[in-house]
């Protein structure tokens, strides 16, 4: 018995989450910005995704390891979320800190300080501070909703806050803003350049949170559960009918009532921490994820995540496909249909 048990591996200790941001960007028309990265992406390869990535040195001292503050909405998750936007997009939100509006910078000049700030020839905010003394990242307006901690059985796990941010409604903007934005359903190509010269991202593109989920639904385009799920619960708000000729009051009133959102649960969805578990497995084959677990970082503290939903998907080889939002107990009591809801 002793050899025998003295012969088996110990089982390797999970990877710590690596601190990282990302931003739900709405546009003025309530849409959601999404980014196709490449097949050789290290995460979410060939996925669609919201922009963001992992922190920097550049983004303030996050907190170390063992410190469960690491795991809390902080300055450094706010900077990484729109310097990592800037990057990836091309899109800047930044204000002069005095007056409180908003800088409008040529493409010209954006383009070459995503770059120099990808390229770490410069940090964000001294590249920021070139363009304006006073500038600084608009990091008061992201509001959290929901953290994502990736389970202990992937190799490259993160720990990622997650955030909403509006732009403008167009009564509300500044034209030359606005004039930077692609309309509905157009496309504007990035490539980001990575530290062996080559494209992170393929395209970024705005449409409505519905247009998205269905088109994963059809398979035309990949989403992992934590973008389909929250794609999930903004579309139920910003994609009421009629979605098209709608008032800037309407779509004033959804964003209120997303907000509204977003702060109600137990625990609210600016704090649930999230870290799927497989629940079960059903009778065509898909995974059904519990998303009520913080994680094992965060097993000792007053952290939850979401108890009501769970996340149905079909994993196969870096895949992510017919995925579905349900009620737990739906799924407990085996109740067919798709009947999830708020």
């Amino acid at each position: 018995m002793s050899s025998q048990s003295g012969n088996q591996k110990p089982k390797p200790k999970p990877s710590a989450p690596r601190p990282s941001s990302s931003v739900i960007l709405v546009s003025p028309k309530n849409e959601i910005l999404l980014l196709h990265r490449v097949k050789t992406s290290t995460s979410f390869a060939s996925a669609h995704v919201f922009p963001g990535g992992n922190l920097s040195v550049q983004d303030g001292p996050c907190p170390p390891v063992e410190d469960l503050k690491r795991h809390d909405d902080g300055p450094w998750y706010r900077q990484a979320a729109l310097r990592e936007l800037f990057e990836e997009s091309g899109i800047l939100l930044a204000k002069n800190q005095t007056s409180g509006d908003m800088l409008t910078v040529p493409e010209e000049t954006r383009e070459k300080g995503r770059r120099s700030i990808h390229q770490q020839e410069v940090t964000f905010s001294d590249w920021l501070k070139g363009l304006d003394p006073a500038a600084v990242p608009d990091t008061e307006r992201l509001i959290p909703f929901t953290r994502w901690i990736t389970p202990t059985n992937v190799p490259r796990r993160y720990s990622t806050q997650m955030y909403l941010y509006f732009l403008p409604l167009p009564l509300e903007s500044d034209k030359s803003l606005l004039n930077e934005i692609p309309a509905e359903g157009e496309r504007e190509e990035i490539q980001v350049p990575t530290s062996d010269g080559g494209i992170e991202v393929t395209e970024a593109r705005f449409l409505p949170a519905s247009e998205w989920l269905s088109m994963a639904k059809q398979g035309e385009i990949m989403l992992f559960p934590p973008q389909f799920l929250l794609l999930h619960l903004v579309s139920q708000f910003l994609d009421k009918e009629p979605r098209t000729g709608t008032s800037i009051d309407d779509l004033k009133q959804r964003r209120t009532q997303l907000v509204e959102f977003a702060h109600s649960g137990t625990p609210p969805w600016t704090e649930k921490c999230i870290s799927p578990k497989m629940l079960k497995m059903t009778s065509d084959n898909r995974t059904v994820l519990a998303l009520d677990h913080p994680g094992p970082e965060l097993k000792d503290s007053d952290r939850r995540g979401e108890s009501d939903r769970v996340v149905l998907v079909r994993f196969s080889k870096g895949t992510a496909r017919q995925l579905e939002v349900r009620l737990k107990r739906e799924v407990l009591s085996g109740e067919g249909g798709d009947k999830s809801h708020l």
